[in-house]
């Protein structure tokens, strides 16, 4: 009976995205919430300019319906689920005003990073604090090993670095069509068997949600787009992703079934650190997409290329969580 469940969940929330985005991307499009792209951005993004952006709200939308609808007739509406809609629909919102902003002024940078930081720590904060009433385990777990270790107060600042990690992290690797929709796809099926796996039914139940949440935007955001997501996906599919993994226990975990958000994340960190020590970039440009296709791949190469590398990293993740 759950089997089928998680399969009506992903089954639903893809055809939530599918019909509402015909629907929904000439909405925007009138309402001429277009995406503005960087000037310092590769010169064949250029074109891009005026694509529908904040197509994060139909997966968001697609998410929350079918978690609360099939949470409801398959299993129950649990302290879990409140959590991670809490930390989807937080993140969403910081991100549909970062949207709005940068639409609405026509430009190309929205909250300011502390605006943006603070409000990522208040919902953190939230977070937490409900975990703390539900007794909250401060252990983690080395994967692959089944050893833990408890950081006690520490657990505090692990949580504040993970969601806001995990949500810029995801929020940079949004630079292509379909790149993030894909990779996120992958890791959030990864975290629905670890789930699965773990007996937290409800959690699986929402990461399937958004595994077929995405895949129906994928529809209408592959290569050439006809959407964005916008920070509104990207800031809270992040956030959900920390989340899960949070819930699951198997917070360590996530830098592997993450992990092309984590290098992409590197790849940043790598390129300022050394253009501000030695004056000279690493890399072509960053994000670490933007190296490859300025060194010639096709943005449909570079996309294909990391959501295979995605999936390596997920199965490494299952593996070590489920068959160790």
């Amino acid at each position: 009976m759950l089997e089928q469940g998680l399969l009506f969940t992903l089954i639903m929330s893809f055809l939530i995205t599918v019909v509402l985005s015909p629907l929904f991307i000439p909405f925007l499009r009138r309402l001429k919430f277009g995406q503005s792209i960087r000037d310092e951005g590769p010169e064949s993004h250029k074109k891009k300019t005026g694509t529908p952006t904040m197509g994060g709200l139909m997966i968001i939308l697609s998410i929350v319906v079918t978690t609360l609808i099939m949470a409801g007739v398959f299993h129950s509406i649990s302290v879990e689920i409140f959590l991670v809609l809490l930390v989807t629909l937080g993140f969403g919102l910081l991100g549909f005003l970062d949207d709005y902003i940068k639409v609405a002024k026509k430009r190309n940078l929205g909250l300011t990073s502390k605006q943006k930081f603070l409000g990522q720590l208040v919902i953190a904060a939230i977070f937490y604090f409900v975990l703390l009433q539900t007794g909250l385990n401060t252990e983690i777990v080395i994967p692959g090993t089944g050893a833990g270790i408890d950081i006690g107060w520490l657990y505090f600042p692990l949580v504040i670095i993970m969601l806001v990690g995990s949500s810029n992290a995801v929020n940079l690797t949004d630079g292509l069509d379909g790149l993030v929709a894909g990779t996120a796809a992958v890791a959030f099926g990864a975290f629905a068997i670890v789930a699965y796996a773990s007996s937290l039914y409800t959690v699986s139940l929402f990461s399937v949600a958004i595994v077929g949440a995405v895949l129906g935007f994928l529809v209408f955001n592959a290569h050439p787009a006809k959407v964005f997501m916008g920070d509104t996906g990207s800031l809270a599919l992040g956030g959900a992703l920390a989340a899960i993994a949070i819930l699951t226990k198997t917070e360590l975990l996530l830098i592997i079934i993450g992990g092309v958000f984590v290098i992409e994340t590197l790849s940043v960190i790598i390129q300022v650190a050394s253009f501000k020590t030695r004056g000279k970039r690493v890399f072509k440009m960053s994000p670490l997409h933007h190296h490859y296709e300025l060194s010639g791949w096709s943005e449909w190469r570079v996309v294909v290329t990391f959501w295979l590398v995605g999936i390596l990293f997920a199965a490494v993740g299952i593996y070590l969580e489920v068959w160790i």
